[in-house]
């Protein structure tokens, strides 16, 4: 049983913020549930989506991805942000199919995550895709997106996560543990 708690926290006084793609920094201030006044930076963001996709013949579909923000190639599954009137489900059905070039007919909910709670409300939808069916044609994804689709075996990717001899980050780590789950892998 979760634990409830206090009443949210409430904005007291915006005094600042700045539009990006896809984002809004705010610095705010903030009356916390605890009765104390402070002011913090906030990262706004309209929420995002995750597939963990699985071949028939149980091989995981990975992507390794150019990240600006860390300078580097990192091992990711699917994922994307949200757009304006677009449902959790419908946004990783066509994040899947741009990304990796498969669609899926099975999609099990594996709930949500907050990858960085300490400065930003971003809440990630985290699903397993199942059933694949490689697209005869990749739909064209976003200009920016530097993709490599890997195909590996589960114990591979359980080893990586292991012993860090490739760059993951959270929301990948995460899902691929509760997906392991229902999948029976350990």
């Amino acid at each position: 049983m979760a634990i409830q708690g206090p009443e949210p926290s409430k904005i007291l006084e915006t005094k600042a913020f700045l539009d990006a793609k896809k984002i809004r920094f705010e610095i705010n201030k903030f009356l916390l549930p605890n009765s104390m006044e402070e002011e913090f930076g906030v990262i706004r963001h309209p929420g995002a989506a995750l597939a963990v996709p699985i071949t028939a013949s149980g091989e995981v579909i990975i992507l390794r991805q150019y990240r600006f923000a860390c300078s580097r190639r990192i091992l990711e599954f699917p994922a994307g942000t949200l757009e304006k009137g677009e449902s959790p489900l419908e946004s990783i059905k066509r994040e899947v199919q741009e990304e990796s070039g498969y669609s899926a007919e099975k999609w099990d909910n594996l709930g949500e995550m907050l990858p960085c709670p300490g400065y930003s409300d971003e809440k990630i939808h985290l699903f397993l895709a199942r059933d694949l069916t490689k697209l005869e044609k990749k739909p064209e994804g976003d200009a920016d997106e530097d993709i490599e689709v890997l195909k590996m075996e589960p114990e591979k990717l359980n080893e990586i996560i292991a012993n860090g001899s490739e760059s993951l980050d959270g929301k990948t780590i995460t899902a691929w543990f509760r997906a392991c789950q229902i999948l029976n892998i350990r």
